[in-house]
């Protein structure tokens, strides 16, 4: 690349953090080392125009697992564990609302709901369990979390029964990551855009960063990259694409809230008179466990038809856009924050949860360097 000696000068020399990924993980923790070393400089490197895999393309539901995921956490992992996730997403939820402010990102807590198919037995199971999980709750809450009551919205081909949450909210992704940016930038933090690191090396003292642009060395390198990690020697963690459409707006549109079907695997919520509805990986988890930015007939067809016939049966619609963002899945839920070598450093495996436990992971990350 024709760099000038004023760019490698301004940019690129005397680097202390270099951060692979400018989304929530990597600007948070952006943030939390320009508060405790004020005069770092710190370069964040993003590859692509905007905060590529998942920050700027999720649903924005501001959660921390409906009544069936967390029965299905509890089969894989210990009642210790599944407690500390919730924890973390609570906390991470709240530093998030602290740190932006609920107007920025338009915080709203309108409350979670889910639905369940009318032909399994999930919904018997999370009847069965539901004091079980509030009680486990009530330290982190004061009170029952979920309640089940009569479905008030007319969705068809699934049970009239909802399990309610209260705590549930939403927010506007595009809003919170546009503050965000903004914040870090008027931080002093420097962040170049269209630039793929491909490769580092270390000695004893730095790290020597490979880009699709440029070489340059920098004293710590932090990654942040969730769902592309195994690129970069992270292989605990892979990748798993979430498929997304939006309907143009809808006159009257009576849902508000934040839904959840299906364990979790399809989620739908209103925006500006608008539903918004992703999900449906578990039709083709192998298919869907890819860094490329498609959608799939299947699963969009999919989406489509439970539009139709469940989420707004008796209302017209039509499809205004469609999208899809990568996440970062692995054998457990908890997210990998760790020192890797002596220079090296990452925050990854959010596991679909990056609204809420995001911030709490960079500053996690930011942590590991005040020791």
């Amino acid at each position: 690349m024709n760099l000038s000696y004023w760019e490698i000068k301004s940019w690129l020399t005397n680097v202390d953090y270099t951060i692979v990924g400018s989304g929530i993980v990597g600007l948070n923790c952006a943030l939390q080392l320009k508060q405790r070393f004020p005069k770092a400089n710190i370069l964040i490197l993003e590859k692509g125009i905007l905060p590529q895999g998942a920050s700027t393309k999720n649903a924005g539901f501001a959660c921390f697992g409906s009544l069936s995921e967390l029965i299905d956490d509890l089969k894989s992992h210990s009642e210790e564990e599944v407690f500390q996730l919730v924890k973390k997403r609570i906390d991470g939820l709240q530093l998030l609302r602290h740190t932006l402010g609920d107007g920025s990102i338009n915080y709203q807590q309108l409350g979670g709901y889910e639905l369940f198919s009318s032909s399994d037995n999930v919904f018997e199971e999370c009847k069965t369990r539901q004091d079980e999980i509030n009680s486990f709750l009530k330290p982190l809450f004061n009170q029952d979390v979920f309640r089940f009551e009569p479905d008030i919205f007319g969705f068809k081909n699934c049970r009239d029964t909802l399990c309610v949450n209260q705590f549930e909210g939403q927010i506007d992704t595009g809003k919170m990551m546009k503050s965000l940016l903004q914040l870090v930038l008027n931080s002093g933090i420097k962040i170049l855009n269209s630039i793929t690191v491909e490769g580092f090396s270390e000695d004893s003292a730095s790290v020597k960063i490979k880009t699709s642009q440029f070489e340059f060395s920098t004293s710590k390198l932090l990654i942040t990259t969730n769902g592309f990690a195994s690129s970069l020697n992270i292989p605990e963690v892979k990748p798993a694409r979430a498929q997304v459409l939006i309907t143009k707006p809808i006159n009257n549109l009576h849902l508000k809230g934040t839904f959840h079907l299906d364990h979790g695997y399809y989620y739908f919520r209103n925006i500006d008179d608008r539903i918004l509805f992703g999900g449906g990986r578990n039709l083709d988890f192998k298919g869907e466990e890819t860094t490329e930015f498609n959608q799939t007939e299947l699963i969009q067809n999919k989406l489509e038809v439970l539009l139709k016939t469940t989420i707004l049966p008796n209302t017209p619609f039509e499809i205004d856009h469609r999208w899809s963002g990568i996440m970062g899945v692995g054998q457990q839920k908890k997210p990998i924050v760790q020192q890797m070598t002596n220079h090296v450093f990452c925050g990854v495996r959010l596991g679909g949860m990056g609204i809420a436990i995001g911030s709490l992971v960079g500053k996690e990350l930011a942590d590991l360097l005040y020791s």
